[in-house]
């Protein structure tokens, strides 16, 4: 997609976790590995634009990870909040807002998209430490940040139903 200001935009990154281990794309054009993600279009909110990426990136229908306040009301629909913000540079003029997502996969089966990505796997913590070209360390604390928060939350969870049981 174009941008849609010249100077800022605003993007989500979408952190999918499974097992253990975070989904990772190498982007054609930038050469590096990266989270699913993308710009946020004019016509849809963070939330929408988070769903969209994933799917469109990866043929993953995921479900994103954080809170939703009880506050819908008319006129008023709450977000999921996501877990971080960050600014980076694009060029000399032009930087994106990142919000940036923790998710699960709900349904799918991943699927490169050929025509933006050279590869897309899921990745090991220990992975993370040897790929070509190698991952930039603020993505790669996201990427750890994710697998320990969303394993955390995963495990608290499967032993809640196992009390149930």
């Amino acid at each position: 997609m174009a941008h849609i200001h010249e100077r800022i935009d605003f993007t989500v990154a979408i952190f999918v976790v499974r097992q253990g281990k975070v989904l990772i794309i190498h982007h054609r054009q930038l050469n590096k590995w990266l989270p699913l993600g993308g710009h946020i279009e004019l016509d849809e909110d963070p939330e929408f634009a988070a769903l969209r990426e994933a799917r469109e990136e990866s043929g993953l229908e995921v479900e994103l990870m954080g809170e939703r306040p009880p506050t819908t009301g008319p006129g008023t629909r709450a977000l999921i909040a996501p877990r971080f913000l960050d600014i980076h540079r694009i060029t000399e003029t032009h930087e994106h807002i990142g919000l940036i997502y923790w998710a699960r996969p709900k349904s799918g089966a991943i699927q490169l998209a050929p025509a933006e990505h050279h590869e897309i796997r899921w990745c090991s913590p220990d992975e993370l430490e040897t790929l070509n070209p190698a991952m930039s360390e603020a993505v790669k604390w996201y990427c750890l940040k994710a697998i320990e928060e969303v394993s955390d939350c995963e495990s608290h969870l499967s032993k809640a139903s196992r009390q149930l049981d």
